[in-house]
């Protein structure tokens, strides 16, 4: 039998808060899920048809670590199979600047970089 492992809402390497916040957020995929959301997805599927084709393995373990820290919510809309949706908490929404932040630099420092087009939702890139 294997031993499933929890998803770590917070494990720091220091009292920093620059590593702290890398801890929960910094790999490759976790804020590109909160964009998503901030973009208004939802549900399973909708992230999977984000540009950068996150693996569903890694999409539903970001999501367990994000709901752990208390980043979002998950709410169940269809029972058989089981179905949730997930919707960022006040914590989850103030990384919005952040993210905004990260579009202004980006766009300006990394040649070819550009805000995805028609996607809609109700953040517009600046918090």
């Amino acid at each position: 039998m294997t031993l499933r492992r929890r998803p770590r809402a917070s494990a720091s390497r220091s009292p920093c808060p620059i590593a702290g916040s890398l801890d929960l957020v910094g790999d490759r995929w976790t804020l590109l899920v909160v964009r998503d959301l901030l973009w208004g997805k939802q549900r399973f599927q909708e992230f999977l048809r984000s540009p950068e084709k996150i693996p569903t393995n890694l999409l539903a373990e970001r999501l367990a670590r994000l709901e752990a820290a208390e980043l979002i919510t998950r709410s169940p809309y269809q029972d058989n199979p089981p179905r949730f949706s997930y919707a960022l908490t006040r914590k989850g929404r103030d990384l919005g600047p952040v993210l905004s932040a990260f579009v202004d630099w980006g766009t300006r420092h990394i040649p070819g970089s550009h805000t995805l087009e028609g996607e809609s939702g109700e953040w517009d890139g600046r918090g």
